[in-house]
């Protein structure tokens, strides 16, 4: 079976009667996190403040996202668990770096979530910073989560050990009232070619390739980056990571295609999904810029069914398929810095 094959048969919503559990996904994007979830049998409420990328979580989802900008007041249903990739305005954009006191910021927000729903299971995601130069604030946010009696576990870890095409690190937190591990690692690499096929060399008149100008631009800056292998996609390996500004934005790291002639073409919506691991059948709303920003933005989603598969595995008891991370592994961190059809 081929790798796009099986991801649109594996990444498919259904609820699991027996789990019966429910997760609350907060700036939910376009769903990729809450689908991982969905094809592990969890019912999902998503809440995202982008019209088009609500309106492809709920084309796609079984879950319902509602169309609303958070707040720290903001009320929720009843869920078992709390997950989300709240953004990070404090070391984002320069200067005041006021961590939890900055309205600006996300994370406020979900912690209000979870100190009013006292979920069973919480888990975030965000950029690699917080690891490294912005210690500093997943320090604070693990510090009020711990003093809510919440056990936690985090980590980077890399979506391409994970079944994903990419590499895309992220750090990864989960905590619960009584222990929790994170994800082993799988011991498959996908590549490009294996998650695109034969994509690669299919092209039409609204392809858009390299004009010359294009090639210079990014020769330039190849150049000006020390570059030492062009930017294209490599069949044989994985990918770089998917971002909105290297799929949304003419530049010159932006994601493409070398084809057998020599012209390089900018890669498509469902190319750059697929190498996100959404499935074929997965369709996104508005227009083509909105449609690489929620790509870029997501979570991948095969990456997003083994984080949920190893949550399912902690209810059921079944802990084959975790491994833990010691005190002593996060100090080093810190100092290193029923099958459903689409709508």
């Amino acid at each position: 079976m081929e790798y796009w094959e099986e991801i649109n048969k594996k990444l498919k919503p259904w609820i699991d009667t027996e789990l019966n559990k429910t997760v609350l996904d907060l700036f939910a994007g376009c769903g990729g996190l809450s689908l991982g979830f969905e094809a592990n049998g969890f019912k999902t409420i998503g809440y995202e403040m982008d019209e088009p990328a609500t309106n492809t979580y709920n084309k796609n989802l079984m879950g319902e996202c509602i169309n609303e900008k958070l707040t720290i007041d903001s009320k929720y249903p009843k869920a078992d668990i709390v997950i989300g990739g709240p953004p990070c305005q404090p070391f984002s954009v320069g200067g005041k770096q006021l961590g939890l006191k900055d309205s600006r910021d996300g994370f406020p927000i979900f912690l209000s979530a979870v100190r009013q729903l006292d979920p069973e299971v919480l888990l975030f995601e965000n950029v690699r910073g917080m690891l490294y130069k912005n210690k500093w604030y997943l320090k604070e946010v693990i510090q009020e989560l711990e003093g809510l009696g919440y056990h936690l576990n985090y980590s980077l870890l890399n979506a391409v050990n994970y079944e994903v095409p990419q590499n895309r690190e992220r750090v990864i937190v989960i905590g619960s009232k009584n222990k929790i591990s994170l994800p082993k690692k799988v011991n498959r690499k996908v590549t490009v070619g294996q998650a695109l096929g034969d994509l690669c060399f299919q092209f039409d008149d609204n392809s858009k390739f390299f004009t010359e100008s294009m090639d210079r631009y990014v020769a330039n800056y190849e150049k000006a980056s020390s570059c030492i292998n062009p930017r294209d996609l490599y069949l044989d390996r994985p990918a770089r990571t998917l971002t909105c500004r290297n799929l949304a934005g003419a530049t010159g790291d932006m994601h493409r295609v070398r084809l057998k002639d020599g012209r390089r073409r900018r890669i498509t919506v469902r190319e750059a999904a697929r190498l996100q691991s959404f499935p074929d059948w997965f369709k996104f709303s508005g227009t083509e810029t909105h449609q690489f920003n929620q790509i870029g933005n997501a979570v991948a989603p095969n990456f997003a069914f083994h984080l949920a598969s190893n949550i399912k595995n902690h209810f059921t008891g079944n802990l084959s398929h975790q491994f833990n991370v010691t005190e002593n592994d996060q100090y080093l961190l810190f100092e290193d810095a029923t099958i459903y059809q689409p709508r």
